[in-house]
């Protein structure tokens, strides 16, 4: 009976090495991943979200200052036309 307990602790103790090895190889494989996903990503040029958010705004400043612009100058025109 003793021999049966050995065999089933040296069992479990293999198991339990194969499962350490195995997170180990999932941990390596997460690491060249992300690593090879950031090396793909900046070979891309992307623009940062800070960066798009500051183009969107300064779009959205030109757009209202040539609003104001085309208002201010219908306006000239029509004050023209008048005299």
């Amino acid at each position: 009976m003793q021999t049966q307990n050995a065999i089933f602790d040296e069992i479990a103790k293999l198991m339990t090495e194969a499962a350490g090895a195995a997170d180990g190889v999932r941990r390596e494989a997460e690491t060249v991943f992300r690593s090879r996903l950031q090396s793909l990503l900046a070979d891309m040029d992307l623009v940062t979200r800070e960066e798009f958010d500051a183009v969107k705004d300064m779009a959205r400043l030109a757009r209202e200052e040539n609003e104001a612009l085309k208002a201010r100058l219908d306006a000239l025109t029509a004050a023209m036309e008048k005299s």
